[in-house]
């Protein structure tokens, strides 16, 4: 049984996580900011913990995730503005990071996007350009960071249901996956230890999971 923190634990993906992982015999808590959500958490067979990551020093949070094997990140400003985007998509998960390398949790998978980097090439007119600088500031810290560590890149996401089949490659053209597909993918990524320091792209496809996983 390990035990796995998901921070933005309100969010579908994450709640169709605790539901994966906890069905699976692992004990997962999620980290929440409004108390409001607890009993989705709760549904989803993991443990609220009240915790504003977008406020907390990571010695604060290091000592939320003492104890804790795994580290998911799962959260984001959800376009809430450029200022709050740098924040949370940015500071916040890098001293997650940070966080978790204080606290000894070994293993951090983060979700990110497809195409994920700093050339991305966009305009600073573009309404993304915030959340394309943010993600890839954090990405590339996670990459620099003693932490066994897994960026996933998922396209444009949808609520079908999951096939359990995807599609990996940056040369892969940019499509669509379910969020409950991407779920499905984290639970593969912490259960597969080849996964650890590679940035996995993907779409909905025809492979299943695991064999798309694999190195």
């Amino acid at each position: 049984m390990t035990q796995i923190a998901i921070i933005g634990g309100h969010g579908k993906v994450a709640l169709h996580l605790a539901k994966i992982l906890t069905g699976t015999g692992h004990t997962v808590t999620s980290f929440i900011r409004n108390p409001d959500h607890a009993a989705d958490v709760t549904a989803s067979g993991a443990t609220p913990l009240l915790a504003d990551v977008e406020t907390l020093a990571a010695e604060e949070l290091a000592d939320k995730l003492t104890g804790f094997d795994a580290l998911v990140w799962s959260a984001g400003a959800g376009g809430g503005g450029a200022e709050r985007t740098y924040a949370v998509d940015r500071d916040a998960a890098i001293r997650s990071m940070d966080a978790a390398h204080q606290s000894g949790v070994k293993r951090y998978v983060m979700v990110s996007y497809k195409g994920s980097r700093a050339d991305h090439g966009a305009s600073s007119e573009d309404p993304m350009f915030a959340y394309y600088e943010a993600k890839a500031a954090a990405d590339d810290y996670l990459r620099a960071k003693d932490l066994a560590w897994t960026i996933l890149g998922p396209s444009s996401l949808n609520l079908d249901s999951a096939t359990g089949k995807i599609e990996v490659g940056a040369d892969v053209p940019a499509g669509e996956t379910s969020r409950e597909n991407v779920a499905l993918v984290v639970a593969a990524v912490l259960e597969n230890p080849a996964t650890v320091g590679r940035f996995i792209e993907f779409n909905d496809g025809e492979t299943p999971i695991e064999s798309a996983i694999a190195v």
